[in-house]
């Protein structure tokens, strides 16, 4: 199902240019010796009005990137700094990406479409540039994943393979390589303020604030244009972070240079879903302490919301910003509310009772005796499936509370959709990455990858499908 308005005609935009070109650098694609179409995202180009293309034309933006009309005469590599893993870093920036162009979608929003592994540029830090081939099929699956699960995330746009062998430490090499494209709602980041700040550049702040304000939320910088737009970015990241935690979604790496002021999730390296409800599982193999697992997913976005205030601080004084941040907690608790239920399928009621069904989740699931997947597409509008293989641990003391809690409320979806007559849920586990990955890597067989990103689709189509 498609759930963004299509745009009947290209838009394009420019809009970039108004920040100053203290923002960004000028840079250009590699000349990649191959550009092998791998998969087109004809859904997201439609809503944008780019799903005319033929694969030539496609091939010729989005692998060699001739500008599209109106939009950007060349890429440029945007400038930020940030923390990663609460560590400053000033020497960060689009090290393998770059901004090819922007647009309005069919909604009237301005998009950007970024790349990945598109070459090198002045932010590069001795790196190559590029992107495996490999690490561009998992972006396709985590982005698909996400949006079927109502994640608001960017979309994979573009994967070309390049035909160039790369170098890597964390998998078997040579390895194949790619340049990817999405699709998202902006490229500002955390530390694109951050940037600012520690360069004390006060115009810079001012400029890039009403930019935000105006394209992101509609809104006017005013006299108090800092606060206000820390209050919509606090607002919006504390309604990620719960969306993440009912799609069992780790994200892996949530620096402050990962964090879109927009709220929009992006930028998808070590990720995973966590098969069973593990507040302590981590998607990043260096991630030693944990300060990204999924439990604490809410408390690092919380973390980095804070930076953007220590940065606006530049040009207002925190008497004006700490309110903005005051409602953080209860804007979490509140989307945690909507997206479980949500995903569980059933109508709100009286909040008492909806904070009550959603802690009986957890505790349920907290048990770790039911994978996530499974427990959502067996109680599918929360009315148990006559059989499944989890059916003993339903019975069991753990569920006891959630069925308890569950039986008052009514249906919000229809189950008549073919996906809920299945006998397994859609997942997206570690297991299910390397096996499609696989038949690429010693076959060239894409047809796994086709298959699956169907099966997440007919998901997503299912749990979109409202009550007559």
């Amino acid at each position: 199902m498609i759930t963004s308005p299509q745009a009947p005609h290209f838009h394009a935009e420019r809009t970039i240019l108004a920040l100053g070109d203290t923002m960004f650098d000028p840079v250009d694609a590699a000349d990649f010796p191959q550009t092998i179409l791998r998969f087109r995202n004809d859904r997201a180009a439609a809503s944008v009005g780019l799903d005319s293309l033929s694969d030539a034309a496609w091939i010729a933006h989005f692998g060699r990137f001739q500008p599209l009309a109106g939009s950007l005469d060349q890429p440029l590599a945007l400038r930020y700094h940030g923390h990663q893993f609460r560590v400053y870093n000033p020497n960060l920036g689009d090290g393998r990406g770059f901004l090819f162009a922007q647009m309005r979608d069919g909604a009237g929003r301005l998009m950007d479409l970024g790349t990945k592994g598109s070459g090198q540029t002045p932010w590069s830090r001795a790196g190559d540039g590029r992107l495996t081939l490999k690490g561009g099929v998992r972006e396709i699956l985590a982005t698909e994943m996400l949006e079927a699960l109502g994640v608001e995330t960017s979309k994979t746009f573009s994967l070309i393979e390049t035909g160039e062998s790369l170098q890597r430490g964390d998998e078997p090499s040579p390895t194949r390589s790619a340049v990817m494209v999405r699709l998202s709602h902006g490229h500002i980041r955390i530390g694109s303020f951050q940037r600012l700040a520690a360069l004390r550049d006060v115009d810079g702040m001012h400029r890039l604030i009403a930019y935000v304000l105006k394209h992101y939320f509609d809104d006017e910088p005013g006299q108090d244009g800092a606060a206000r737009l820390l209050a919509h970015v606090a607002r919006r990241t504390a309604r990620l972070a719960p969306s993440y935690i009912a799609a069992g979604f780790v994200h892996g790496v949530l620096n402050t240079d990962n964090i879109n002021v927009s709220g929009e999730s992006f930028d998808y390296g070590p990720w995973r879903f966590t098969p069973f409800y593990d507040p302590a599982f981590t998607a990043a193999y260096f991630d030693h302490q944990g300060l990204y697992a999924f439990g604490r997913q809410a408390e690092a976005i919380h973390w980095d919301t804070v930076q953007l205030a220590v940065a606006l601080r530049l040009v207002a004084d925190a008497e004006v910003l700490v309110p903005a941040l005051e409602h953080f907690g209860g804007d979490y608790e509140d989307g945690l509310i909507d997206r479980l239920l949500w995903r569980l399928g059933v109508k709100p009621r009286e909040r008492a009772e909806n904070k009550a069904l959603v802690g009986a989740i957890e505790g349920a699931l907290m048990a770790q005796t039911v994978q996530i997947d499974r427990f959502f597409f067996d109680w599918n509008g929360g009315k148990r499936r006559g059989s499944s293989p989890a059916e003993a641990a339903y019975e069991a003391e753990p569920f006891a509370d959630f069925v308890a809690a569950v039986a008052n409320f009514a249906p919000a979806r229809s189950s008549d959709h073919p996906y809920w007559c299945g006998a397994m849920p859609c997942s997206m586990h570690i297991e299910d990455v390397e096996s499609i990955w696989a038949g690429i890597a010693q076959a060239d067989d894409w047809s796994a990858l086709e298959a699956k990103v169907s099966a997440i689709r007919h998901m997503g189509d299912a749990m979109r499908v409202d009550l007559p």
